[in-house]
């Protein structure tokens, strides 16, 4: 999966675009061929794709200044966040300008009242809870990397706390966009609902930086429950600890946090973190309420947990031990990276009904033996959300083929079952292909519409999501 179609051709900035941008940013205008290659190379299996230049923004004015700038010679605009994505999200397949956000990283508003706060869109998950710790709030998506709000509402993010709070759109109150004409739009107000208007919140969250450039946002904040306690528990089977949650969500226990981690993915993890846990199937669970509720639900889930053989729990209490429990399934990704020296991975993800997921991983699983793969799988089982991560070595062609089958095969399955081509990483480059299959032409043709619409000179992010024949 080397390899990145160009076209239509590339569209670089002519030298009087460069000069101008200059002179507005000097020194935050790079085009170093290291400042270069980093802003074009994501964690996706995609050889790096950089753009021309680099501008470190620091407001949404010199956003919107950009913007006009490359919109009268039709260059290519494309953001970046941390560089988190794992579907060539940020690759500049034409070239073009690419605006970091990583300097417009203030927390604009905190409102403890109003349970929100407002943010510049290069703030990260872990900076805006640092700025929430003596607040009684956190902010609750936590994907795993320490990815900014923009690139997450961008890629309509979730993760581990989802079971309980819900993605990135259930998250989000507004945002400040800068349009295709440099203008800046509000999409819409403090209120909590609001029955005027199209949602543009909701539909700039997940456009993968196609319609528009996210520079703030504000979000929804949750007061921090009375305790928590956090589990680990192994079973005998993928099914078994999949099938647990599924009973528990259905008997209605309020889990804050419900992931599974495959064999493979806890050997992973035992050498990456130095851990000592069984190389088992594996939840890592989490309550969150008053003592006495917490102790309720734990003695529910242990009945659960017993009648499809599960091991012992083990409890982590205190916020350090809970730190330190979490820890290995946050360092997941990269101790999977770790299982076999000089590989790199093929990440994809899939999702669908909970009433399907113990069968659709059972089928992965099985796929993945059948194949002689090495492919950890896990993710977040309480939203019917799963990863698999298939290891090559990059300069093998046939093992490359290999897992791009596998990726096909997957994306098949979960549309089988109901589900989606991606739960959360998004469409970026790798999954264009099936945007028709899950959606119907109809639904795509309307996406391609609006796209037109709001990049009528297909300046941002070409070549993502709906592809080149939006325009």
């Amino acid at each position: 999966m080397d390899a990145v179609v160009i076209s239509p051709a590339r569209r670089s900035p002519s030298a009087e675009l460069l000069a101008l941008l200059q002179r507005r940013f000097e020194e935050r205008l790079s085009t170093s061929q290291a400042v270069l290659l980093q802003h074009g190379t994501d964690e996706s299996a995609y050889a790096p794709q950089p753009p021309d230049a680099v501008v470190f923004v620091q407001s949404t004015d010199e956003v919107a200044f950009v913007v006009r700038a490359c919109a009268r010679e039709r260059v290519p605009v494309i953001g970046f966040g941390v560089g988190s994505s794992v579907e060539g999200h940020l690759l500049a397949v034409q070239g073009g300008v690419c605006i970091d956000f990583s300097r417009m990283n203030r927390v604009l508003a905190i409102r403890g009242g109003d349970l929100t706060a407002t943010v510049e869109a290069g703030v990260t998950r872990g900076q805006l809870n640092a700025a929430l710790a003596d607040s009684g709030f956190f902010f609750s998506v936590d994907p795993g990397a320490d990815a900014s709000i923009g690139g997450m509402v961008a890629t309509a993010a979730s993760g581990t706390n989802t079971v309980r709070y819900g993605t990135m759109r259930d998250n989000l109150v507004n945002l400040t966009v800068v349009t295709a004409d440099g203008e800046v739009v509000r999409t819409a107000t403090q209120a909590r609902k609001s029955s005027a208007g199209y949602n543009l919140t909701q539909l700039y969250c997940g456009s993968e930086g196609t319609l528009g450039l996210i520079t703030e946002a504000t979000v929804r904040l949750h007061p921090h429950p009375e305790a928590h306690a956090a589990a680990v528990v192994h079973f005998p089977s993928v099914r078994a600890a999949v099938d647990v949650v599924i009973e528990a969500i259905q008997l209605g226990v309020p889990l804050a946090r419900a992931e599974m981690l495959d064999a493979l993915t806890i050997r992973a993890v035992n050498a990456h973190s130095r851990t000592t846990l069984a190389e088992h199937p594996t939840l890592f669970l989490e309550f969150g309420a008053s003592k006495a509720q917490i102790d309720e639900q734990a003695a529910l889930v242990r009945e659960i947990v017993a009648g499809h053989g599960g091991g012992a729990f083990q409890w982590a209490l205190r916020q350090e031990e809970r730190s330190r429990l979490w820890t290995p399934r946050h360092h997941a990704y990269f101790a999977c990276l770790q299982l076999q020296a000089g590989c790199r991975s093929l990440t994809t993800d899939a999702c669908v009904p909970l009433s399907a997921l113990a069968q659709c991983i059972d089928e992965t699983q099985a796929d993945i033996a059948e194949h002689g793969l090495l492919a950890p799988v896990f993710g977040h089982v309480g939203d019917g959300n799963f990863h698999c991560l298939v290891l090559v070595d990059p300069d093998d062609a046939a093992a490359n083929a290999a897992a791009e089958a596998f990726s096909h095969r997957l994306v098949q399955r979960a549309l089988r079952h109901g589900g989606t081509s991606t739960g959360e990483h998004g469409v970026g480059l790798h999954k264009m292909q099936y945007l028709v299959e899950e959606h119907g032409a109809q639904a795509v043709g309307l996406m391609r519409a609006i796209k037109r619409a709001l990049d009528p000179h297909d300046i941002f992010n070409p070549g993502k999501v709906v592809g080149h024949a939006a325009v």
